[in-house]
């Protein structure tokens, strides 16, 4: 099961393009609001650098590819559909992005750093990009508000006058968001409240359910259409503000991508998603030239386009995850292939939550690892490492 990046962002941003240029889908792209109404679910990737030539040997990749020791490992791309101020109270298409938004792991917010959107996403002039990310970051903590407030209701209603978990109640009310009632406890702890809501004003919750949302979803934001000078004034600007300090911020432009993927599918360019230059190796016109001349003096200035930056800023910084190799004693085969998978997973994840995650029968009969780099012997609760290669040793095998 791999990762959710969810594309989230205001209409006419290009967040459209920078999905096709992540994942070479054909979804509707237009310089007017909702272009997407209904989400659009890609394969993108994040790159990780192969074990196999460690091991002097060329991998045969069960899903994604591999070039030139670079691994192309498999995410899920949502393209949410459009949002507007006032979505939490069902503006716009507000009830349906929630839904869709909440199905995803860690979100990329496309904000056109141009300033050339208003906040409707109609066309203007000197929009501060500010007032996009504020309004994002409002929308999200207002719907969290709404949901813990519900929690609350419930919890005052059932146990008024008695003694009981307020953790329990708001960990159940709020499950959908991926918080259990150990993390509740503890981010409310945090926030130095009591562990009773009576105590807590309009503030506190505010507080609470940004610090919540803060944490189940966490966001990247892709500074789009960082090939105009209004947008690198703007980056100086906004990037050098403490308000936004809890935010990752990747420079990018999705028609750079876009431009780029095109131009190597036919033959015209010498790219690769994430490099941080080209070749022109085919016939071009002098306009064609001039254009990708262009493109070029960003790419190198910015090493890349960004796109394939924010996803893996998303996944490897943001979420923390690890990339884990399967390998047999010799670190390298096993009867399907050479180095066919790579799985990634969340940070602090064992050798027996790498067998679950491959398969469930794996785990349960799971002995130990070995870990193929040292050939040692490594137990069920040892921790893995970014890149590891692991052979999983146990009384069964995954079904068929």
């Amino acid at each position: 099961m791999s990762y959710r990046i969810g594309l989230v962002g205001k209409p006419s941003v290009g967040k459209s393009t920078f999905f096709n240029a992540a994942t070479m889908n054909d979804v509707p792209e237009g310089a007017y609001p909702f272009t997407t109404i209904d989400p659009s679910v890609g394969e993108a990737y994040v790159r990780v650098d192969c074990a196999a030539p460690e091991f002097d040997e060329t991998c045969t990749p069960s899903v994604g590819v591999c070039e030139d020791g670079t691994r192309f490992v498999p995410v899920q791309l949502v393209d949410v559909a459009g949002l507007v101020p006032g979505a939490h109270e069902g503006r716009g298409l507000g009830n349906q992005f929630l839904s869709d938004l909440n199905e995803t792991d860690v979100l990329v917010h496309v904000v056109d750093f141009s300033g050339k959107t208003d906040i409707e996403g109609e066309a203007t002039e000197g929009h501060d990009p500010r007032e996009d990310i504020d309004f994002l970051e409002e929308e999200l903590d207002q719907w969290y508000l709404d949901v813990l407030g519900k929690g609350i209701d419930k919890y005052e209603t059932k146990y008024h006058g008695a003694e009981a978990a307020i953790e329990a109640d708001l960990a159940e009310q709020m499950s959908a968001f991926g918080i259990g009632e150990d993390e509740m406890k503890q981010v409310i702890l945090a926030q130095g409240l009591e562990l009773d809501p009576e105590t807590w004003d309009d503030d506190d919750r505010e507080e609470l359910a940004r610090e919540i949302r803060k944490r189940t979803k966490p966001m990247v934001v892709a500074a789009n259409k960082m090939d105009t000078p209004e947008a690198q004034e703007n980056w100086e600007t906004i990037t050098d503000d403490p308000e936004y300090d809890h935010l990752s911020f990747v420079p990018a432009s999705a028609h750079a991508e876009k431009a780029l993927k095109n131009a190597a599918e036919a033959g015209v360019v010498d790219y690769t998603a994430g490099d941080d230059a080209f070749d022109i190796v085919g016939d071009v016109s002098d306009e064609q030239e001039a254009g990708l001349r262009q493109i070029e003096e960003f790419v190198e200035g910015y090493g890349g386009t960004g796109v394939q930056q924010a996803l893996e800023e998303a996944v490897f910084d943001v979420l923390d995850c690890i990339a884990v190799f399967p390998g047999s004693a010799n670190g390298s085969k096993d009867e399907k292939g050479v180095f066919r998978d790579c799985f990634i997973l969340p940070e602090g994840s064992t050798t027996e939550d790498f067998a679950f995650h491959i398969h469930s029968d794996i785990g349960e009969g799971l002995l130990h690892g070995t870990d193929c780099r040292s050939n040692r012997q490594v137990s069920k609760d040892h921790e893995l490492s970014h890149r590891d290669v692991i052979e999983l040793v146990s009384t069964k095998q995954a079904a068929p």
